[in-house]
């Protein structure tokens, strides 16, 4: 990977009336990653890919692909990305082939060039042995292929996929997977998912946004280690007194397990359970550990961790537009209604 940025966002905003979706978004992407986009439903995934490929404005910010400016130039912009909506914008009353070679018209691939591009693209996305076949008669995870092959058809710096696997059934998800990794080696790719599988199967690294804002941005290696041991089962020769455990340092909780086993939590607390206190604790009072075992939580739990942990310090209400942010919006709608 690169340090050279060909994705830099900058303080986007999107409001849809007095809806914030968008809320001062950040986001870099360097040549050859593969970021991950990662949040759930609803959180401005959508959006935010939207204002990234140019298909609509933000209310505010600025956005620069491969140093251009898209707001203020966003044909040469443009040429720059290949963009995968969530719903594939595909014609099914076409073959593979005719789509793509559609495509390439759009693109302005030379004309000697588009035999090779359209080659090309059904190769690597392993389209070549139904390219004959119409779209319409495709399975969901071909024409999601076929999807794909539209966007790396003019071989662009960045690919951006919004839910590329949405539908798909097991076989075809890992298929889809393994062709956003092969992508990776060529091009830098956005990956915008809900699913954190997705993420830990084919991405560098991982943004995670939460009601438009982002919660994290970092390796999924980071996202594990900053985490500490939450959890510590610990097992004795005999029944102890739990008020003695729930008076160490960091544990919130203190569950009886059966058995002479404690389940120790730290949920919520700042300080970590440490193990070492439990052992001394054990030695003043003459108890026998049989067990002592520090517990992380999975990727899963940290993610709903930082979701919920984000959401309380974020209020429902819509927010009021500013002058210059509601004028920016009636641009937008009106740019909208011209382009229809």
């Amino acid at each position: 990977m690169s340090n050279q940025a060909l994705v830099q966002a900058v303080a986007l905003n999107r409001y849809y009336g007095n809806y914030h979706a968008v809320d001062d978004f950040n986001l870099t992407l360097h040549k050859g990653e593969v970021l991950g986009l990662l949040g759930p439903n609803g959180a401005g995934k959508s959006s935010t890919m939207q204002m990234l490929t140019g298909n609509i404005s933000p209310s505010s910010g600025e956005i620069t692909i491969n140093g251009v400016d898209l707001l203020n130039d966003p044909q040469a912009a443009k040429r720059f990305i290949g963009y995968l909506p969530e719903q594939p914008p595909v014609y099914r009353d076409m073959t593979a082939s005719e789509f793509l070679n559609y495509c390439a018209s759009l693109h302005d691939i030379p004309r000697a060039n588009i035999k090779a591009a359209i080659d090309n693209a059904l190769d690597r996305c392993g389209l070549t042995d139904v390219n004959k076949k119409l779209i319409g008669n495709l399975s969901k995870g071909y024409q999601q292929r076929v999807g794909i092959a539209q966007a790396i058809l003019h071989q662009p710096d960045v690919v951006i996929l919004d839910e590329p696997t949405v539908g798909l059934d097991p076989i075809q998800i890992t298929q889809i997977r393994e062709l956003i990794k092969e992508l990776g080696s060529d091009h830098s790719v956005i990956l915008s998912t809900h699913i954190l599988p997705e993420v830990q199967a084919v991405c560098d690294r991982v943004q995670i946004i939460n009601q438009g804002k982002t919660v994290f941005a970092d390796s999924l290696q980071k996202l594990t280690e900053q985490q500490a041991p939450t959890n510590v089962l610990v097992a004795f020769d005999k029944a102890v007194d739990i008020k003695l455990l729930e008076s160490l340092e960091g544990a919130t909780k203190v569950s009886d397990m059966g058995e002479a086993r404690y389940l120790l939590s730290a949920e919520g607390a700042s300080i970590a359970i440490d193990p070492l206190g439990i052992s001394q604790l054990a030695l003043e009072q003459g108890w026998l550990i049989k067990e002592l075992t520090p517990q992380k939580n999975t990727l899963e739990q940290i993610f709903m961790g930082l979701i919920h942990s984000d959401a309380v310090g974020i209020s429902d209400k819509p927010v009021k537009q500013t002058t210059e942010q509601q004028t920016t919006e009636q641009q937008t709608k009106q740019q909208n209604s011209e382009a229809a």
